[in-house]
């Protein structure tokens, strides 16, 4: 009856009875009938509209082949049907050949895991910039969705470090229900390995990517004293100077320059104006003669060979000013240079392998 409907040469009385029967049918008792229905009518852009309509809202079974194909439909009813929809509902909507930026942000909004990551696998999908942000910040403990969203091109820094946090607290709530560490270790543990990976996060990339990076830490509070000493151990002075700029609310040309020469009350000034605390400046201002040092040398850009020497000397300088074993900064420095030392060790160990 519905491909007569479509496809048949009728009268206008025919038309008119056709569709009022199709309507009735929509009373049926049998989902198969319903289904069989949707399934012809689904790709029909001649369809009747308030048909459609019904079909969009029956059980799953029979919605699925029209809220998967039909352009009857409007962005509108859509949204609504995702909201109250269940998994497979909002999957197959997803799914469609063509998903409006309106309709994937509403997606992105209040669909689950499942219908997320088939938005985010639809090549016919328009999924605006923020509503990225959204899923990431929204769903980014899930792994189907990080894995989703990482095969993304050209996934921006900001949205690989929420990636990144969502992960580490994911960790950290498993170590600790599986009784392995305590809380307070657990978080520390964590903490520690979503800093690293920030840091290596904004290795070779561009300056306007690594300032979008630090804007973000910067609003999500963690761009700390720790995150900033452990760049410069690591010898990321980019993402240093561009910390200290948007700290600063300095120009950035000024804040390289100053940072340039490493001497004297400017450097002092500058950190205090970022906000560093006053005791952590003779560990930055070591941090970056050391750096400069080995510049000279040729090691700037030798990964873990750097850090690891950058940590040597800097421990040797830094304990002039520790004012005791119990400085924190020093405990922090010499646990930098025992993770520098492994990770220089596995270097050795898998060129080693490879050789």
């Amino acid at each position: 009856m519905a491909r007569a409907w479509l496809v048949s040469d009728l009268s206008d009385d025919q038309r008119e009875c056709l569709e009022a029967t199709m309507t009735v049918i929509l009373d049926d008792a049998s989902p198969l009938v319903r289904k069989a229905l949707a399934r012809e009518l689904a790709t029909a852009e001649a369809a009747p509209r308030h048909v459609i309509h019904a079909l969009a809202y029956d059980v799953a079974d029979v919605a699925l082949p029209v809220l998967s194909h039909s352009t009857v439909l409007v962005d509108a009813e859509l949204v609504d049907i995702v909201a109250t929809g269940d998994v497979e509902v909002q999957v197959a909507i997803a799914g469609r050949p063509f998903v409006s930026q309106g309709l994937a942000a509403a997606i992105a909004e209040v669909a689950g895991p499942d219908g997320c990551v088939a938005l985010l696998l639809n090549a016919g999908a328009r999924v605006p910039p923020f509503s990225i942000a959204r899923l990431a910040d929204r769903l980014g403990h899930d792994p189907h969705v990080r894995e989703a969203l990482l095969g993304r091109d050209e996934l921006p820094l900001e949205i690989r470090q929420i990636l990144i946090a969502k992960l580490s607290e994911a960790l950290q709530g498993f170590v600790t229900a599986k009784a392995w560490m305590g809380e307070a270790r657990a978080y520390s543990a964590t903490r520690e390995a979503c800093d690293k990976a920030t840091v290596a996060l904004s290795v070779e990339t561009t300056q306007a990517q690594v300032r979008r990076l630090v804007v973000h830490l910067r609003a999500t509070g963690q761009l700390t004293t720790g995150l900033l000493l452990r760049a410069m151990c690591c010898g990321n002075l980019r993402f240093f100077e561009e910390a200290v700029a948007v700290l600063s609310g300095l120009p950035a040309d000024r804040v390289y320059a100053i940072i340039a020469d490493g001497r004297g009350h400017g450097l002092k000034a500058l950190l205090e104006r970022a906000g560093l605390p006053t005791r952590s400046i003779p560990a930055f201002r070591l941090a970056i003669e050391t750096h400069r040092e080995l510049a000279l040398d040729g090691l700037a850009g030798d990964g873990a060979r750097l850090s690891r020497r950058m940590l040597e000397r800097l421990l040797t300088r830094y304990q002039v000013f520790a004012e005791s074993e119990l400085d924190d900064l020093m405990a922090m420095l010499r646990r930098f240079s025992a993770e520098a030392a492994r990770d220089l060790a596995r270097d050795y160990a898998a060129q080693s392998v490879a050789a």
